[in-house]
């Protein structure tokens, strides 16, 4: 295996050109188009599935005795979070529902675009009371809630039925703008970094394998999701001959929280329960031998590609690969280092081969195949000896005999 170089200037383009396409979970076309001509710029086959979730095969080039290999996958989402218009309100403006799980306080005061089914418009999303030389104090005490948001749509609309004339009808789709920034010290703030700076990893990653000319010894599919920010994702798109799933996303960073803005955070857990134990380790060694920093956590309140395709039923092994990213499902900020050491990790990883050789088959006839966790020194006990309670017990002493009886006063003769 080699660590190969990351191109970042390359893998920024492909970022910000993934951030310009609006692809809210749903509204999605686009930005799959935008993937699959990446995907042949690199000579790349792939297929696509009815709703457009794709599927490309780095094939293995080494030789294989076997007639059948299992293969890796690789999965990452293009979808984001948004919003789709519920209501028409009688002002004209345009009550909203969340396309994916976020808060309400990171939509307030977002401009965006109303996407019809015949045109776009732009707006800001604004709270019902939002005029303080109108309302005063009764803007700071309004709850934080998707009922107390509007669209304002910059256009000629004052009620219900100029909006209508505007062909603006429920179910109508709301991108929220990324607004993203490349500063010059390496950090990188913008919304929906959540998987666009995964996906633009993967993509990098690819790059640097199949330009180099690597050796690479089993068949990885490169997945891309479409509905993972609403639960679905990878459930129903992983190939049988699939063993083990990587799945690439944002590591939210926050007190308590393992995850950095610097090097790969690999999370041992997510809400679906333990990733699976031989896999990570592995990935904490490629990281270890190949000198990658990386981060240790443990996500409670997260689900991801990979927890989708086991919640489907999928027999295979999963982890989770993340960059570290400040205000998941805001404006996030992550770092530029941390997408490039997300590369390196994920190109040395289509170079490793197979976890466990076990799984060659999708079934064994025998534990003596089977693997191990724990070494026979782990699962030594150590007895602690408790003495015996009668040694602990204080006893009084047995009572000494009593004195024996006085004789009766006279001669001592008897009578």
């Amino acid at each position: 295996m080699h660590k190969l170089p990351i191109d970042a200037a390359y893998l920024q383009t492909v970022l910000l050109e993934l951030l310009a396409i609006p692809s809210p979970t749903g509204l999605t076309d686009e930005i799959v188009h935008y993937t699959c001509g990446r995907l042949e710029e690199l000579g790349m086959s792939y297929e696509l599935t009815r709703r457009g979730t794709i599927r490309c095969v780095l094939k293995r080039n080494m030789p294989e005795r076997r007639r059948s290999s299992p293969a890796c996958a690789i999965v990452s989402h293009l979808d984001t979070i948004g919003a789709m218009v519920r209501q028409v309100k009688p002002n004209g403006r345009l009550a909203l529902a969340p396309v994916g799980t976020w808060s309400s306080r990171w939509a307030e005061g977002g401009r965006a675009t109303l996407f019809t089914d015949t045109g776009r418009y732009r707006g800001t999303v604004l709270p019902l009371l939002a005029s303080g030389h109108v309302y005063n104090e009764r803007i700071d005490k309004q709850p934080i809630d998707w009922d107390q948001l509007e669209l304002r749509v910059d256009a000629a609309i004052d009620d219900a039925q100029a909006a209508l004339a505007h062909d603006i009808k429920v179910g109508d789709f709301v991108a929220f703008d990324p607004c993203p920034e490349l500063l010059e010290n390496g950090y990188i703030v913008s919304r929906h970094l959540d998987d666009k700076a995964g996906v633009a990893a993967v993509l990098a990653a690819l790059r640097a394998v199949v330009q180099s000319g690597v050796a690479v010894p089993m068949d990885c599919h490169l997945v891309f999701t479409l509905t993972e920010e609403v639960g679905s994702g990878a459930r129903a798109v992983i190939q049988s001959d699939v063993s083990e799933i990587i799945g690439v996303d944002i590591g939210p960073v926050a007190p308590g929280q393992g995850a950095r803005e610097n090097g790969v955070t690999i999370p041992m857990m997510d809400s679906a329960g333990p990733h699976d134990y031989h896999l990570v380790r592995r990935l904490i060694k490629l990281c270890e031998h190949h000198q990658i920093d990386y981060n240790r956590d443990v996500f409670p309140f997260y689900h991801s590609d990979a927890s989708s395709a086991v919640s489907a039923g999928h027999d295979v092994r999963t982890a989770l690969l993340c960059f570290g990213g400040d205000a998941s499902h805001g404006y996030e900020r992550t770092h530029l280092s941390v997408l490039v050491a997300l590369g390196e990790l994920l190109a040395l990883y289509m170079q490793s081969g197979l976890t466990m050789r076990e799984d060659r088959e999708p079934r064994i006839r025998s534990a003596g195949q089977f693997s191990h966790q724990l070494d026979p020194e782990q699962l030594v006990r150590e007895e602690t000896r408790l003495p015996e309670a009668v040694e602990l017990v204080p006893r009084d002493e047995a009572p000494a005999a009593p004195p024996p009886a006085p004789m009766p006063e006279g001669d001592g003769n008897p009578p």
